[in-house]
């Protein structure tokens, strides 16, 4: 079978590759094919070759699929960047991954501004732009016929690095250079997820994210449409699986807690009876509000665990959920390997830190310590968090990356926030952490100790809150700040996070 879109362009031309949920903006397959075509052609007149890397950097935006799918069949590496972080952050990210060209929306002319001065040296095309900077003139002066030297190319998305900068996880290219090639994500949509060629697919999360991105692709390779949503909004999201009969979707947990605060003459305001998939992902996923959300939907949440690395996959349907309730399913890509700090292999039912053996191959782009530290001696690779396996295989977390905060399903990684504040003249020392929320799953809390700890309160916390804010993106930002005189630290100097953590996670359990 020939997975790509521009299959279902020759076949299907008009059916709708894209829907906005939102504006109701249709893109049709023959669309996402002549404009894909386009900036593949222009990729090539600008002299960016096969093997080359190009940035990304949108709001959930119609267009972002076309560049993708452009970049994909000119064998490119895109980078999908966050619109939501601050300027030095995209200024880095483009610069380390290479970026030869960075692809912007006008709506973000502020911040692409801003990173056109800190990385002048990586040229802009932007939506809405002026001049050579004019993304649509540009494409509009490109020939919609496929390119002479088509070859698949691959995403390379970032997570952090040992210094606390995010690090791009680099994959090969495809061997197989046919655009149409098949891969792992596509066997398992298309098996254990029941993934079909009707599928109509509801994404309500950033694009820019490894799932929605990666999951929207694999829908327009099966030849589906994709409904996106502009900004996640609960009731909305209902609406639009009743308007479109969406068949399939893909959420994080705090999606679902917020659907399930929704009155209840709301939530059975709309028909679901559509759904035949209901995918999650990207944060653990308390038993609780699974079982709620079973109990509204059916038997449709199909749930996995796996990084942007993908050097592993496990998969668990509701009914397996059911009778093993917070598990997070058994390996359908590399096979578990539970190990002890020696990076021997411990038995069943004991904790240990969770590798892959013979999963897909990866490495931290420009950070050969951290994709070292990802392998042990036996050559698996760990996203770095602890589980155990029941007799059956089944895998449970006991916990996450070390110190790794997940707030709303987006991963936010502590040391980065530190190197930051332990740079302010009033902070003496400071740990980040995670503390449980309601809503968001956890909230980043930031516990300083100050130079002088007559200054703590109020005032000192909106000072640093004000102080990072033009330095990092929003959802990095600090929720809550509090004040000790001292931190826990061993003699070495090492700190005690995990003490921190523990006594913030009594503490919500008191208040529950």
């Amino acid at each position: 079978m020939h997975y790509h879109p521009s299959f279902h362009a020759r076949t299907n031309p008009e059916k709708p590759a894209v829907i906005m949920s939102g504006s109701g903006e249709v893109v049709t397959y023959g669309e996402l094919e002549a404009q894909s075509n386009r900036f593949a052609q222009l990729l090539r007149a600008r002299g960016i070759g096969i093997g080359d890397t190009i940035a990304l950097c949108f709001e959930n935006h119609p267009v972002f699929f076309s560049l993708c799918w452009g970049a994909q069949r000119a064998g490119i590496v895109y980078v999908a960047i966050s619109s939501r972080l601050a300027p030095p952050e995209v200024a880095y990210i483009a610069r380390d991954s290479g970026s030869r060209l960075l692809v912007g929306s006008g709506t973000l002319t502020p911040l692409l501004d801003a990173v056109a001065e800190a990385a002048p040296e990586v040229p802009q095309l932007r939506l809405g732009g002026s001049g050579d900077h004019d993304l649509a003139a540009a494409l509009g002066a490109m020939p919609i016929e496929p390119i002479a030297d088509e070859r698949a190319g691959c995403d390379m998305l970032y997570s952090s690095g040992t210094t606390g900068k995010p690090k791009g996880v680099r994959v090969p290219l495809p061997e197989d250079p046919a655009i149409g090639g098949a891969n792992s994500l596509i066997m398992l949509a298309g098996g254990p997820f029941g993934i079909r060629p009707d599928a109509v697919y509801l994404s309500p999360a950033p694009l820019y994210h490894a799932a929605p991105l990666r999951w929207s692709m694999t829908i327009h390779r099966f030849g589906g449409t994709v409904v996106c949503m502009e900004k996640f909004d609960a009731e909305k999201a209902l609406e639009a699986i009743e308007r479109y009969k969406v068949t399939d979707s893909q959420w994080v947990p705090t999606h679902f807690v917020r659907m399930l605060k929704l009155p209840e003459e709301v939530r059975a305001r709309y028909d679901l009876s559509s759904l035949r998939g209901a995918i999650h992902a990207a944060a653990p996923c308390p038993v609780p509000v699974k079982r709620a959300m079973i109990e509204w939907w059916g038997p449709v949440l199909n749930e996995y665990y796996a990084g942007t690395e993908g050097n592993g996959f496990t998969f668990i349907s509701s009914p397996e959920w059911l009778a093993r309730p917070g598990s997070v399913g058994r390996a359908l890509l590399g096979t578990i390997r539970i190990c002890d700090e020696n990076g021997d292999e411990v038995p069943r039912g004991t904790e240990g830190q969770v590798f892959f053996e013979g999963g897909n191959p990866f490495a931290y782009h420009n950070d050969p310590d951290k994709t070292r530290d990802a392998t042990n001696k036996h050559g698996w690779t760990s996203l770095g968090d602890v589980g155990w396996e029941d007799e059956d295989g089944y895998l449970f977390l006991t916990d996450r990356k070390s110190f790794m905060i997940i707030s709303g399903g987006v991963n936010i990684y502590p040391q980065e926030i530190e190197n930051l504040l332990i740079t302010h003249p009033k902070v003496a020392d400071v740990a980040v952490i995670g503390a449980p929320d309601a809503d968001m799953g956890e909230r980043v809390v930031a516990v300083v100790k100050p130079h002088d700890i007559s200054e703590a309160g109020p005032e000192l916390s909106e000072e640093l809150t004000a102080w990072l804010a033009p330095q990092l993106s929003r959802v990095k930002l600090p929720r809550q700040i509090d004040f000790r005189a001292e931190l826990p630290r061993e003699p070495t100097g090492k700190l005690f996070k995990r003490l921190l953590r523990d006594e913030y996670k009594a503490a919500a359990a008191s208040a529950a």
